[in-house]
């Protein structure tokens, strides 16, 4: 804790200078698992805040700082028998990101987003001081920064709950025939109180597949566990759907999958987002020998990065929508016939309370009390206009409004200024950024807004010859070779559990 609490005075120290100073500034946290565009302004670094500081068995707690990726996290809590209830699917987000973010998985209907399994919280606020938030200690600043993306403070401390883990997850699968099919079963699987984890994937409006998972620690006689890290592994989602597409009766077929690789199974493939490399460059086919071949590039970590290189997110609609039950079937059936994105990624969460920047449904029910709601993952290839594509963004981000649906923040948002405040509360929010001295931090809108406009009007050679095929890939391929991100999936220590 010694050379913790010496960074946090240090942060605090520099914070202060900036209120004093009356400067804006943001956090550098030396990753990012969002696909909006970088910002170019002063920042306080924050990189350094990467320790676990102390796993308890006790308490069923660890003491994390922020930048603290997943799978280090996991590595760590598993040689105490332990995990923490939500795990995002991602071994690079961390769990600052995780709390300043909406982080939700497939154990989410159960327990929630990432943040209700966090105790408390240590922050630096807007002046330079260092204050600790948790249910009893500024409840209203411990449930207001959560999903606010660090616009109300600086994270520099979490603690987080744990619970027991089992060896393995029992995973079932169950094939579907339509939308409405698929959203009925998962919300009746969601009540099934055996269940530990809950999704679907669409991979058409008449093929799903439901699947639900169990912790255990047996492991039948003659079963091998299937794994999904490997470079000869499937990836996750080719594998469901072959699972299911095998079955030739009604009975759900299953494997054994052991915990880590359950909860990493979509990091290889990026779901299947990976998928649109193959169809970037065209010359390479989609097949398991490439699969392998191109292994160390199909990575979550080496996907982002490349990303982020290329300034390539323009043309990609990578978005997670999160909408009540009620109208989730018709909001698939927008986007198929707008956009013909599949699979899509159904992921059931719990209800959470208002105010909040999370996804909550603006549609009152009889009680007119919180909903759950059905997240949904739309990842695929749409338009390369630029104008088109902001339109198919704006006309998506109406149709979710007319819905009652509510966006994850961490992707290309487009609304205006007054019809983003329109859908959250902004008094409320004003109030805890007045409150805890906020105003050198951007808000939550700064952060958000895409200027697609300033995108446009770069018209630079260098501009114009970053962007012609299929430079932008390249160069995003080999910032991601030249970072530290590369190869860190061989020496993830979780494999080894």
């Amino acid at each position: 804790m010694g050379t913790h609490e010496a960074a946090v005075k240090q942060i605090s120290r520099t914070v202060r200078a900036f209120y004093n100073q009356r400067e804006t500034f943001r956090i550098f946290h030396g990753s990012s698992n969002s696909t909006r565009p970088p910002h170019k302004e002063k920042t306080i670094d924050i990189s350094a805040l990467s320790n676990i500081i102390q796993v308890s068995r006790e308490s069923c707690s660890a003491l994390v700082e922020p930048n603290v990726p997943m799978d280090k996290l996991i590595a760590t809590t598993l040689r105490y028998g332990l995990i923490p209830p939500v795990v995002m699917e991602f071994p690079g987000i961390t769990v600052g990101g995780g709390y300043n973010g909406s982080a939700g998985e497939s154990s989410s209907f159960k327990h929630g987003y990432f943040n209700e399994t966090v105790r408390s919280v240590e922050m630096v606020l807007g002046n330079g001081d260092v204050v600790t938030a948790s249910k009893d200690e500024h409840p209203d600043l411990f449930w207001g920064a959560a999903g606010a993306l660090g616009t109300l403070g600086i994270t520099t401390l979490l603690e987080l709950q744990l619970i027991p883990a089992k060896r393995f997850v029992h995973t079932f699968y169950q094939r579907t025939s339509s939308v409405g099919e698929t959203i009925d079963i998962l919300k009746k699987e969601t009540n099934n109180g055996e269940n530990d984890y809950v999704d679907a994937i669409m991979f058409s409006d008449t093929f799903g597949v439901v699947i639900t998972g169990k912790q255990t620690d047996d492991l039948p006689d003659g079963i091998k566990p299937q794994t999904f890290s490997g470079a000869w592994d499937p990836w996750y989602y080719l594998h469901v759907k072959n699972r299911a597409l095998s079955t030739e009766d009604s009975k759900p077929s299953s494997d054994y999958v052991p915990l880590p690789e359950y909860l990493f199974r979509w990091d290889r493939g990026g779901f299947w987002v990976g998928n649109n490399v193959f169809d970037y460059f065209g010359l390479i086919p989609f097949n398991s020998v490439s699969r392998w071949f191109l292994d160390d590039f199909m990575h979550t970590r080496m996907l982002y990065r490349a990303l982020h290189s290329s300034n390539e997110s323009f043309g990609f609609m990578v978005q997670d929508l999160s909408l009540p039950y009620s109208t989730a079937e018709s909001f698939i059936r927008y986007t198929s016939t707008e956009l013909n994105i599949w699979p899509l990624w159904l992921c059931p969460l719990r209800e959470v309370k208002e105010p909040t920047f999370h996804p909550s449904t603006t549609l009152p029910g009889p009680d007119n009390s919180p909903k759950p709601m059905l997240n949904i993952g739309l990842w695929g290839s749409a338009s390369k206009d630029l104008s088109t594509f902001v339109r198919q963004n704006r006309d998506l981000e109406q149709t979710l409004h007319e819905l009652g649906g509510r966006k994850v923040l961490y992707a290309h948002t487009y609304y205006t200024k007054d019809e983003f405040w329109k859908l959250y509360d902004r008094k409320w929010y004003d109030d805890l950024r007045n409150k805890y001295w906020a105003g050198s931090l951007p808000t939550v809108y700064d952060k958000i807004k895409v200027d697609y406009r300033k995108h446009a009007q770069d018209s630079s050679w260098r501009t114009w010859l970053k962007s012609c095929w299929p430079i932008p890939g390249l160069l995003g391929i080999i910032a991601a070779i030249r970072s530290k991100d590369y190869m860190l999936h061989r020496n993830a220590p979780w494999k080894d559990l």
